[in-house]
């Protein structure tokens, strides 16, 4: 890793990263993506060293509290936080202004921070996004190596789930001819709804290949998967969109499963959730 000053930390919809690359090494990773132009070598994470003073100083000029988000691009729990503390530095300054929080990761190590998610969702709002793609373990050691697997991640949710602090999961990517079956959308819906998650993020059955994380994928293909990567290739060429081919069998699963158990499925619902600040504040004024 490596540290830089970042100008800013807080985008136009108040979302921040504070590192940039990963070290959790999963096969398909987006954000290996040449789009989001990252000139270092995607491991060698750069830390956003001044990121909790940035944020203090954007959330000292907001008129009022607001949802802070944290890991669209890069897991804010990855290994280096275990002992940076960047992320805790943050949510520290959230709490302080009263704001709320979402976060996306797939680690365990959100657990360390569960008193101040705790805190900050008893005067707003925490919500807990976890990504599950692989229910089968041994599947998810090669697809998601160096992180927990899903079945840890189901006892993050049980545990958020006896704090009260809400969590969404992100079912996604589903890949085609390697977890795009109903035996693996079934384990992953039934660690949900025994979980309680308000919603369950999903925007296909499929993944997208670019330029990028198009390449490192084969390479890992390669090594995982013999003579998976020449499948791919026949089948999508150079698509960005690799839709499975059970997508409308998993689909319907998927939505009459999510309907039955009372949980939010479709994007833009879980989306403006997500967005939503709570006023507790102002709702427990007008009570007194």
């Amino acid at each position: 890793m490596h540290f830089i000053n970042a100008k800013a930390i807080l985008s136009s919809k108040n979302g921040m990263n504070i590192y940039r690359g990963c070290t959790h090494g999963c096969i398909y990773c987006d954000s290996r993506s040449d789009c989001y132009q990252i000139d270092h070598i995607f491991e060698d994470v750069a830390v956003k060293q001044n990121a909790p003073e940035l944020l203090e100083d954007a959330l000292m000029r907001k008129r009022k509290p607001c949802m802070i988000g944290t890991g669209s691009m890069c897991d804010p729990y990855m290994h280096c936080e275990a002992t940076l503390g960047y992320t805790r530095k943050c949510l520290e300054v959230i709490d302080k202004y009263n704001c709320g929080v979402t976060l996306i990761t797939k680690s365990d190590r959100v657990l360390r921070d569960i008193d101040l998610l705790e805190q900050i969702n008893s005067h707003s709002k925490a919500v807990v996004q976890i990504t599950m793609t692989t229910y089968d373990e041994d599947l998810c050691r090669v697809i998601e190596p160096d992180v927990c697997t899903t079945k840890r991640r189901y006892e993050v949710l049980k545990e958020l789930q006896k704090r009260k602090i809400p969590s969404v999961v992100w079912l996604c990517p589903i890949l085609p001819y390697i977890n795009d079956t109903e035996e693996n959308l079934r384990g992953i819906l039934d660690y949900c709804f025994d979980s309680g998650v308000v919603g369950i993020m999903n925007f296909g059955f499929g993944l997208t290949l670019r330029s990028g994380n198009r390449e490192y994928f084969y390479k890992k293909l390669d090594e995982h998967f013999p003579k998976m990567k020449e499948r791919y290739q026949k089948r999508f060429g150079q698509s960005y969109e690799c839709p499975s081919d059970n997508s409308a069998r998993l689909w319907n699963i998927f939505q009459s499963g999510c309907r039955a158990h009372g949980v939010m499925c479709k994007p833009d619902e879980i989306f403006a959730y997500l967005n939503e600040y709570p006023q507790k504040n102002e709702q427990i004024s007008l009570l007194v």
